[in-house]
């Protein structure tokens, strides 16, 4: 395992700029995700950690070493992509050991890596059978097990997940961070669905537009988003969004007024010395933090769209005014009909508050 650095690393296609000067330090022996909606950046900077894509401008260093124009093959990394990229006429074992072969080691080696790896990912039964005999999950284990054999300095996950059904990619992210655990490797991992950043990463880097948004631990994300894009981002459901307006300011708290709902106003307090009377705001809800009714600061009264009944726990679909709509987790209530008129508390010490550009004021 090792350390890996990006120092205000650039990539550009002609005068458009995709990646605009990230900065980022992975320990070794860390778990890292990049997450972000499609067309963020993360894949392209994954390659260029990768070597398959140039860097334009900034520095990229591996163990103490810098990569920018070494051979991908003499980076100490592997990686595993989206597509399983199997050679269909040959078995597991062959896949496995496919690139140590073709780069001379020792077949007494080839074999003991192949093995390690296959009673690693629990393959030694499959290890005769070709790629069109195995399941989804099984193609994308022998897929990181080609990456295990080659012994990185860093593992490189590029999506991996995405063509495996819902049942089998919650298997497989338990898989992956078992192995990782067993492995101790550095990794870094792109994906856009942030369960699989919650529930893998030891750290989560939010990218927009080729931009880092924020950096931190999954949960240190979820508790303290630093705008209303890593808000909405991390978080299943997303953060419900309420419009309003500062109608008072006093002793380090502000009274935000709803602009859907007249005469509701909520007072909460502020760390940001620059908040005044009339800003735009935007407040903050998540799901799970709303009250019932009476249980809050004050009581918000929404129309119900749709419920959606889970067993343990049921989600309402609501909208506040025409322009807003909330998510509501309610619990197990299974009597909740469409077209209902439901009020529900909000209390001040967990919502969050937002400038009129998006950034943290609470």
């Amino acid at each position: 395992m090792a350390e890996v650095r990006l120092t205000d690393i650039r990539k550009r296609f002609g005068a458009l700029e995709i990646i605009k000067g990230v900065d980022l330090s992975i320990d070794a022996g860390e778990f890292v995700v990049f997450v972000g909606p499609s067309g963020c950046g993360k894949s392209t900077l994954l390659r260029m950690i990768a070597g398959l894509e140039d860097i334009s401008s900034g520095e990229l260093t591996i163990g103490g070493e810098v990569m920018n124009d070494v051979d991908p093959s003499k980076r100490g990394i592997a990686m595993v992509f989206q597509s399983y990229a199997l050679y269909p006429h040959m078995t597991v074992r062959e896949n496995m050991g496919f690139a140590l072969k073709f780069a001379g080691m020792a077949r007494e080696e080839v074999d003991s890596r192949v093995n390690d790896a296959a009673r690693i990912l629990e393959l030694e039964p499959l290890l005769d059978r070709k790629p069109k005999a195995l399941s989804g999950g099984q193609r994308q284990r022998v897929a990181i097990g080609r990456a295990i054999v080659r012994n990185p300095l860093v593992f490189l996950f590029d999506e991996p997940l995405s063509n495996l059904d819902a049942e089998l990619r919650v298997h497989m992210r338990v898989e992956i961070a078992k192995l990782h655990k067993e492995l101790k490797s550095t990794v870094i991992y792109v994906t856009h669905d942030q369960v699989e950043a919650m529930t893998l990463a030891d750290k989560i880097v939010v990218l927009r537009s080729g931009v880092v948004e924020q950096v931190g631990a999954p949960l240190d994300l979820y508790d303290d988003p630093a705008n209303t894009f890593v808000a909405g981002f991390i978080g299943s459901p997303r953060m419900n969004f309420l419009k309003g307006h500062v109608a008072n300011v006093a002793d380090g708290r502000a009274t935000v007024a709803l602009t859907s709902q007249p005469g509701v106003a909520l007072t909460l307090p502020v760390t940001s010395t620059s908040v005044a009377i009339g800003d735009v705001v935007t407040l903050g809800i998540r799901p799970e933090h709303f009250l019932a009714e009476g249980k809050g600061d004050v009581d918000l009264t929404v129309k119900v769209d749709v419920a959606e009944h889970l067993g343990n726990t049921s989600y309402v679909y609501a909208h506040v005014s025409d322009s807003e709509r909330i998510i509501i987790e309610h619990g197990d209530v299974r009597n909740i009909a469409s077209r209902e008129t439901l009020s529900i508390g909000i209390a001040a010490l967990r919502s969050f508050l937002f400038d009129k550009d998006g950034i943290r004021l609470r």
